[in-house]
Protein backbone atom coordinates (compact mmCIF):
# COMPACT_ATOMS: atom_id res chain seq x y z
CA UNK A 1 0.00 0.00 0.00
CA UNK A 2 2.82 2.63 0.80
CA UNK A 3 4.60 1.96 -2.48
CA UNK A 4 0.99 2.94 -4.55
CA UNK A 5 0.79 6.46 -2.14
CA UNK A 6 4.29 6.91 -3.22
CA UNK A 7 3.48 7.15 -6.90
CA UNK A 8 0.62 9.03 -6.14
CA UNK A 9 2.65 11.29 -4.03
CA UNK A 10 5.27 11.49 -7.12
CA UNK A 11 2.58 11.94 -9.50
CA UNK A 12 1.11 15.00 -7.69
CA UNK A 13 4.24 16.42 -7.89
CA UNK A 14 4.61 16.18 -11.17
CA UNK A 15 1.22 17.18 -11.95
CA UNK A 16 2.04 20.41 -9.97
CA UNK A 17 5.18 21.52 -11.49
CA UNK A 18 3.69 20.77 -15.17
CA UNK A 19 0.32 23.02 -14.75
CA UNK A 20 2.52 25.11 -12.29
CA UNK A 21 -0.23 24.36 -9.14
CA UNK A 22 2.38 25.35 -5.77
CA UNK A 23 -0.29 23.51 -3.78
CA UNK A 24 -0.13 20.38 -5.43
CA UNK A 25 3.37 19.99 -5.29
CA UNK A 26 3.64 21.05 -1.87
CA UNK A 27 0.99 18.29 -1.11
CA UNK A 28 3.16 16.19 -2.88
CA UNK A 29 5.95 16.65 -1.07
CA UNK A 30 4.47 16.55 2.14
CA UNK A 31 2.63 12.65 1.67
CA UNK A 32 6.27 11.75 -0.16
CA UNK A 33 7.87 13.04 3.16
CA UNK A 34 5.43 11.31 5.68
CA UNK A 35 5.72 8.07 4.23
CA UNK A 36 9.33 8.10 3.31
CA UNK A 37 10.35 9.32 6.50
CA UNK A 38 9.02 6.60 9.17
CA UNK A 39 11.15 3.86 6.40
CA UNK A 40 13.85 5.74 6.35
CA UNK A 41 14.17 5.64 10.14
CA UNK A 42 13.36 2.27 10.61
CA UNK A 43 16.26 1.43 8.43
CA UNK A 44 19.08 3.57 9.87
CA UNK A 45 17.63 2.90 13.52
CA UNK A 46 19.73 -0.19 13.91
CA UNK A 47 22.65 2.07 12.89
CA UNK A 48 22.41 4.56 15.75
CA UNK A 49 25.31 4.15 17.78
CA UNK A 50 24.09 2.31 21.08
CA UNK A 51 26.59 4.38 23.28
CA UNK A 52 23.89 7.51 23.05
CA UNK A 53 22.25 7.64 26.14
CA UNK A 54 18.11 8.88 25.46
CA UNK A 55 19.22 11.65 26.79
CA UNK A 56 21.88 12.49 24.11
CA UNK A 57 19.84 11.52 21.29
CA UNK A 58 17.10 14.00 22.97
CA UNK A 59 19.89 16.58 22.72
CA UNK A 60 20.93 15.72 19.21
CA UNK A 61 17.29 16.38 18.06
CA UNK A 62 16.97 18.93 19.86
CA UNK A 63 20.31 20.64 18.14
CA UNK A 64 18.79 19.89 14.77
CA UNK A 65 15.47 21.46 15.49
CA UNK A 66 16.89 24.45 16.40
CA UNK A 67 18.64 24.93 13.39
CA UNK A 68 15.66 24.28 11.67
CA UNK A 69 14.09 26.60 13.58
CA UNK A 70 16.47 29.69 13.42
CA UNK A 71 17.07 28.99 9.78
CA UNK A 72 13.21 29.22 9.41
CA UNK A 73 13.27 32.40 11.02
CA UNK A 74 15.75 33.78 8.89
CA UNK A 75 13.83 32.92 6.45
CA UNK A 76 10.78 34.44 7.53
CA UNK A 77 12.31 37.89 8.63
CA UNK A 78 13.62 38.21 5.18
CA UNK A 79 17.42 37.89 6.09
CA UNK A 80 18.26 35.60 3.33
CA UNK A 81 16.78 38.16 0.88
CA UNK A 82 18.61 41.36 2.50
CA UNK A 83 21.85 38.53 1.80
CA UNK A 84 21.11 38.90 -1.72
CA UNK A 85 20.11 41.88 -2.47
CA UNK A 86 23.31 43.36 -0.60
CA UNK A 87 25.11 41.07 -2.66
CA UNK A 88 23.91 42.41 -5.76
CA UNK A 89 24.52 45.76 -4.93
CA UNK A 90 27.86 44.92 -3.90
CA UNK A 91 30.87 46.22 -5.85
CA UNK A 92 32.99 42.64 -6.51
CA UNK A 93 36.07 44.22 -7.87
CA UNK A 94 36.83 46.21 -4.61
CA UNK A 95 35.79 42.75 -2.68
CA UNK A 96 38.67 41.23 -4.87
CA UNK A 97 41.00 43.54 -4.43
CA UNK A 98 40.86 43.43 -0.46
CA UNK A 99 40.65 39.44 -0.69
CA UNK A 100 44.16 40.33 -2.58
CA UNK A 101 45.35 42.52 -0.03
CA UNK A 102 44.17 40.11 2.87
CA UNK A 103 46.15 36.79 0.49
CA UNK A 104 49.17 39.05 0.62
CA UNK A 105 48.92 39.49 4.55
CA UNK A 106 47.93 36.12 4.77
CA UNK A 107 50.89 35.05 2.81
CA UNK A 108 53.28 37.09 5.02
CA UNK A 109 51.83 35.77 8.53
CA UNK A 110 52.22 32.23 6.87
CA UNK A 111 55.73 33.80 6.21
CA UNK A 112 56.72 35.02 9.52
CA UNK A 113 55.23 32.01 11.12
CA UNK A 114 57.28 29.76 9.36
CA UNK A 115 60.42 31.87 10.13
CA UNK A 116 59.55 32.06 13.48
CA UNK A 117 59.20 28.30 13.77
CA UNK A 118 62.15 27.59 11.46
CA UNK A 119 64.37 29.70 14.14
CA UNK A 120 62.75 27.88 17.20
CA UNK A 121 64.04 24.77 15.30
CA UNK A 122 67.65 26.19 15.14
CA UNK A 123 67.29 27.24 18.56
CA UNK A 124 66.77 23.76 19.60
CA UNK A 125 69.12 22.05 17.40
CA UNK A 126 72.02 24.43 18.67
CA UNK A 127 71.16 23.81 22.17
CA UNK A 128 70.88 19.93 22.09
CA UNK A 129 74.25 20.35 19.96
CA UNK A 130 76.00 22.32 22.71
CA UNK A 131 74.99 20.05 25.29
CA UNK A 132 75.63 16.85 23.02
CA UNK A 133 79.25 18.84 23.12
CA UNK A 134 79.34 19.46 26.93
CA UNK A 135 78.60 15.66 27.17
CA UNK A 136 80.90 14.95 25.08
CA UNK A 137 83.81 16.81 26.49
CA UNK A 138 82.86 15.72 29.82
CA UNK A 139 83.52 12.12 28.52
CA UNK A 140 86.67 12.95 27.20
CA UNK A 141 87.65 13.98 30.21
CA UNK A 142 86.97 10.94 32.13
CA UNK A 143 88.51 8.64 29.46
CA UNK A 144 91.65 11.03 29.88
CA UNK A 145 91.71 10.78 33.59
CA UNK A 146 91.15 7.23 33.31
CA UNK A 147 93.89 6.80 30.81
CA UNK A 148 96.43 9.27 32.95
CA UNK A 149 95.50 6.93 36.15
CA UNK A 150 96.40 3.92 34.36
CA UNK A 151 99.76 5.37 33.20
CA UNK A 152 100.53 6.17 36.70
CA UNK A 153 99.90 2.64 37.71
CA UNK A 154 101.91 1.24 34.71
CA UNK A 155 105.06 3.27 35.27
CA UNK A 156 104.71 2.47 38.80
CA UNK A 157 105.01 -1.21 38.55
CA UNK A 158 107.44 -0.51 35.40
CA UNK A 159 110.54 1.40 37.69
CA UNK A 160 109.50 0.08 40.87
CA UNK A 161 110.38 -3.62 42.33
CA UNK A 162 108.07 -5.18 45.07
CA UNK A 163 109.90 -3.49 47.86
CA UNK A 164 108.62 -0.46 45.97
CA UNK A 165 112.38 0.64 45.70
CA UNK A 166 113.26 1.76 41.78
CA UNK A 167 114.70 -0.51 39.77
CA UNK A 168 115.31 0.86 36.41
CA UNK A 169 117.28 -0.85 34.54
CA UNK A 170 117.82 0.42 30.88
CA UNK A 171 115.46 -1.25 29.10
CA UNK A 172 112.39 -0.30 31.70
CA UNK A 173 113.14 3.57 31.33
CA UNK A 174 113.84 3.15 27.37
CA UNK A 175 109.89 1.92 28.11
CA UNK A 176 108.81 4.74 30.64
CA UNK A 177 110.27 7.36 28.05
CA UNK A 178 108.13 5.96 25.36
CA UNK A 179 104.99 5.24 27.44
CA UNK A 180 105.45 8.99 28.67
CA UNK A 181 106.08 10.55 24.81
CA UNK A 182 102.60 8.81 23.86
CA UNK A 183 100.54 9.95 26.38
CA UNK A 184 101.88 13.43 26.21
CA UNK A 185 101.07 13.98 22.70
CA UNK A 186 97.21 12.38 23.08
CA UNK A 187 96.48 14.78 26.34
CA UNK A 188 95.09 18.13 26.42
CA UNK A 189 97.20 20.72 28.27
CA UNK A 190 95.63 19.95 31.91
CA UNK A 191 96.82 16.45 31.54
CA UNK A 192 100.12 17.06 30.68
CA UNK A 193 100.25 19.41 33.78
CA UNK A 194 99.19 16.26 35.83
CA UNK A 195 101.56 14.13 34.29
CA UNK A 196 104.68 16.24 34.78
CA UNK A 197 103.68 16.78 38.43
CA UNK A 198 103.03 13.13 39.05
CA UNK A 199 107.01 12.74 37.43
CA UNK A 200 108.50 15.57 39.39
CA UNK A 201 106.87 14.77 43.00
CA UNK A 202 108.08 10.77 41.93
CA UNK A 203 111.81 12.02 41.33
CA UNK A 204 111.15 10.27 37.99
CA UNK A 205 112.63 13.89 36.28
CA UNK A 206 114.99 14.22 38.78
CA UNK A 207 119.39 13.44 38.25
CA UNK A 208 119.57 10.54 40.68
CA UNK A 209 123.12 9.30 41.79
CA UNK A 210 123.79 5.46 41.09
CA UNK A 211 125.67 3.16 41.68
CA UNK A 212 128.89 3.45 38.57
CA UNK A 213 128.72 -0.48 38.33
CA UNK A 214 125.30 -1.39 39.21
CA UNK A 215 123.63 1.41 37.97
CA UNK A 216 121.24 1.37 41.29
CA UNK A 217 120.03 4.91 42.54
CA UNK A 218 121.37 5.60 45.99
CA UNK A 219 119.23 6.41 49.09
CA UNK A 220 120.62 9.61 50.46
CA UNK A 221 119.84 8.45 54.30
CA UNK A 222 117.22 10.84 54.81
CA UNK A 223 114.28 7.95 53.19
CA UNK A 224 114.86 9.99 49.72
CA UNK A 225 117.88 9.65 46.91
CA UNK A 226 120.97 11.64 46.35
CA UNK A 227 120.44 14.17 43.31
CA UNK A 228 123.68 13.87 40.88
CA UNK A 229 122.99 16.97 38.64
CA UNK A 230 126.32 16.60 36.55
CA UNK A 231 126.18 12.96 36.02
CA UNK A 232 122.92 11.41 37.44
CA UNK A 233 120.42 9.63 35.28
CA UNK A 234 116.82 10.12 34.76
CA UNK A 235 114.60 7.67 35.01
CA UNK A 236 112.39 9.44 32.39
CA UNK A 237 114.03 12.55 30.48
CA UNK A 238 111.58 14.56 28.63
CA UNK A 239 113.51 15.82 25.85
CA UNK A 240 111.92 17.71 23.22
CA UNK A 241 108.78 16.28 24.64
CA UNK A 242 107.09 19.53 25.24
CA UNK A 243 108.30 21.67 22.54
CA UNK A 244 106.05 24.18 20.89
CA UNK A 245 103.08 22.77 22.56
CA UNK A 246 100.50 24.69 24.57
CA UNK A 247 100.65 24.31 28.69
CA UNK A 248 99.07 27.74 29.17
CA UNK A 249 96.74 27.73 32.56
CA UNK A 250 98.14 25.31 34.20
CA UNK A 251 99.45 23.88 37.39
CA UNK A 252 103.12 23.27 37.59
CA UNK A 253 104.21 24.08 40.85
CA UNK A 254 107.51 22.19 42.19
CA UNK A 255 108.07 20.60 38.53
CA UNK A 256 111.27 19.41 37.55
CA UNK A 257 111.36 20.84 34.05
CA UNK A 258 115.81 21.11 34.34
CA UNK A 259 117.38 20.48 30.76
CA UNK A 260 114.03 19.91 29.02
CA UNK A 261 113.54 21.34 25.69
CA UNK A 262 110.59 24.11 25.78
CA UNK A 263 111.59 25.70 22.21
CA UNK A 264 108.48 28.16 21.99
CA UNK A 265 106.58 26.58 24.61
CA UNK A 266 103.20 28.40 25.54
CA UNK A 267 103.59 28.81 29.44
CA UNK A 268 100.98 31.35 29.56
CA UNK A 269 99.53 31.99 32.39
CA UNK A 270 101.31 29.05 34.45
CA UNK A 271 101.48 28.66 37.93
CA UNK A 272 105.41 27.83 38.30
CA UNK A 273 105.91 28.51 42.15
CA UNK A 274 108.78 26.22 43.14
CA UNK A 275 109.75 25.12 39.32
CA UNK A 276 113.47 23.79 38.29
CA UNK A 277 113.50 25.60 35.01
CA UNK A 278 117.73 25.30 35.01
CA UNK A 279 119.49 24.67 31.83
CA UNK A 280 115.67 24.98 30.26
CA UNK A 281 115.72 25.75 26.73
CA UNK A 282 113.11 28.36 27.02
CA UNK A 283 114.08 30.08 23.73
CA UNK A 284 110.92 32.00 22.29
CA UNK A 285 108.83 30.60 24.93
CA UNK A 286 105.62 32.60 26.69
CA UNK A 287 105.62 33.17 30.42
CA UNK A 288 104.01 36.27 29.99
CA UNK A 289 101.00 36.25 33.30
CA UNK A 290 103.01 33.30 34.52
CA UNK A 291 103.66 32.92 38.48
CA UNK A 292 107.64 32.65 38.96
CA UNK A 293 107.70 32.79 42.66
CA UNK A 294 110.38 30.74 43.63
CA UNK A 295 111.28 29.70 40.26
CA UNK A 296 115.01 28.70 39.95
CA UNK A 297 116.35 29.39 36.79
CA UNK A 298 120.23 29.11 37.43
CA UNK A 299 122.39 27.52 39.92
CA UNK A 300 125.22 29.44 41.53
CA UNK A 301 125.75 33.00 41.97
CA UNK A 302 124.13 35.41 39.96
CA UNK A 303 127.44 37.38 38.94
CA UNK A 304 128.60 33.96 37.06
CA UNK A 305 125.67 32.54 36.36
CA UNK A 306 125.13 32.07 32.05
CA UNK A 307 122.74 29.93 30.24
CA UNK A 308 123.63 26.57 28.97
CA UNK A 309 125.35 25.82 26.24
CA UNK A 310 125.43 22.53 23.93
CA UNK A 311 128.08 19.97 25.04
CA UNK A 312 129.90 22.22 27.41
CA UNK A 313 129.40 20.82 31.12
CA UNK A 314 127.73 23.28 33.66
CA UNK A 315 129.35 24.30 37.09
CA UNK A 316 126.65 24.15 39.75
CA UNK A 317 129.02 25.77 42.50
CA UNK A 318 129.82 29.13 40.14
CA UNK A 319 126.79 28.84 38.19
CA UNK A 320 128.30 28.93 34.67
CA UNK A 321 125.88 27.14 32.03
CA UNK A 322 123.93 25.99 34.77
CA UNK A 323 121.54 28.85 33.65
CA UNK A 324 117.91 28.35 31.58
CA UNK A 325 118.20 29.78 27.70
CA UNK A 326 115.82 32.73 28.46
CA UNK A 327 116.25 34.48 25.22
CA UNK A 328 113.44 36.21 23.45
CA UNK A 329 110.72 34.90 25.82
CA UNK A 330 107.85 37.26 26.64
CA UNK A 331 107.73 38.13 30.74
CA UNK A 332 104.87 40.19 30.12
CA UNK A 333 102.79 40.36 33.37
CA UNK A 334 104.38 38.06 35.43
CA UNK A 335 104.35 37.87 38.57
CA UNK A 336 106.41 37.29 41.94
CA UNK A 337 109.52 37.82 39.76
CA UNK A 338 112.36 38.28 42.13
CA UNK A 339 115.24 40.60 41.98
CA UNK A 340 117.63 37.79 40.82
CA UNK A 341 115.09 36.47 38.83
CA UNK A 342 115.18 39.96 36.78
CA UNK A 343 118.42 40.46 36.79
CA UNK A 344 119.23 37.08 35.34
CA UNK A 345 116.22 37.05 32.82
CA UNK A 346 117.73 40.94 31.93
CA UNK A 347 121.19 40.23 31.21
CA UNK A 348 120.11 36.84 28.91
CA UNK A 349 116.82 37.27 27.54
CA UNK A 350 117.86 39.81 24.62
CA UNK A 351 116.79 43.31 23.56
CA UNK A 352 113.58 42.05 22.41
CA UNK A 353 112.45 40.33 25.78
CA UNK A 354 114.01 42.85 28.29
CA UNK A 355 111.42 45.51 27.09
CA UNK A 356 108.87 43.07 28.60
CA UNK A 357 110.26 42.88 32.50
CA UNK A 358 108.03 44.27 34.95
CA UNK A 359 110.54 46.76 36.56
CA UNK A 360 112.85 47.41 33.49
CA UNK A 361 116.34 46.35 32.50
CA UNK A 362 117.88 49.74 32.27
CA UNK A 363 120.34 49.08 35.09
CA UNK A 364 121.48 45.92 33.83
CA UNK A 365 123.46 45.35 30.72
CA UNK A 366 122.92 43.02 28.43
CA UNK A 367 125.26 40.26 28.12
CA UNK A 368 123.40 38.59 25.34
CA UNK A 369 125.43 38.96 22.15
CA UNK A 370 123.49 38.38 18.67
CA UNK A 371 127.15 37.01 17.02
CA UNK A 372 127.43 34.21 19.73
CA UNK A 373 125.92 30.83 18.22
CA UNK A 374 123.68 29.17 19.33
CA UNK A 375 122.03 26.26 18.16
CA UNK A 376 119.52 23.44 20.63
CA UNK A 377 119.42 20.97 17.81
CA UNK A 378 120.68 18.69 20.14
CA UNK A 379 118.24 18.76 22.41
Amino acid sequence: MAIWFNLLAIVAIGCGIAFKHPGLTVAGCAIALGLSLPIVYRSLRPKIPKSLSPSQRLQLVTIVTMLVVIISLLRIGGFFTYVGELSAGTDWSAVGAVGLWGGAIGQTTIATIAAFVSWRQYVVSRDLTIEQNRLNRQQNVITQQQTIDNYFQGISSLVLDDNGFLEDWPQERAFAVGRTAALLGSVNAEGKARVIRFLSRSKLLTPLQRDLRLGKVILNGDGGYDEDRIAGLRVIDLGVMLASIDLSLTDLRWSDLSDANLIRTSLTGCNLTKANLSRTILYQAKLNGADLKGTRFFYGKLESASPRIPNVDPDYITGEYSGAVVEDVDFTNVIGMSESQRQYCCAWCGENSRRTIPGGCKDVPNRLFISTARSFDDD
